[in-house]
């Protein structure tokens, strides 16, 4: 249960997986709890990694974890619009700045959003 290793959330944050392969992965790795401590109403179920788990995303220290797949039984429905019906990333503590040149920088088309000082959501909307 949880790593005192850093563990690189990179290739996942390339946009490549399912909302299910990213979360569900960590799940049955023991790095992130099984079920969402919160469900926006637009669906976003919110992840915690476990105690200990060091889960890194562009070298940048992950707090918290997004997912939503619409249909699939792992995630909840928010009470709202849904933002998308695929959709994943990691929240982690860093400037906008310093991450979207991180996430620049790997050629990811991942999705850079400020949500507050020092808080930046990376985010992979499959839409199609």
């Amino acid at each position: 249960m949880g790593s005192c290793t850093p563990i690189p959330l990179d290739d996942p944050l390339q946009c490549n997986v399912s909302p299910h392969a990213f979360i569900g992965g960590l799940i049955n790795q023991g790095d992130v709890e099984p079920q969402p401590f919160r469900v926006e109403s637009n669906s976003i179920n919110a992840f915690n990694p476990v105690r200990g788990a060091d889960l890194r995303a562009y070298g940048f220290h992950v707090f918290a974890l997004v997912a939503y797949e619409e249909g699939n039984p792992l995630f909840r429905k928010g009470s709202g619009k849904r933002v998308s019906s695929s959709a994943y990333g990691a929240v982690v503590w860093g400037s906008t700045e310093k991450v979207q040149a991180a996430v620049s920088a790997a050629h990811s088309p991942a999705i850079v959003h400020h949500a507050g000082p020092f808080i930046t959501a990376i985010f992979c909307d499959r839409e199609p």
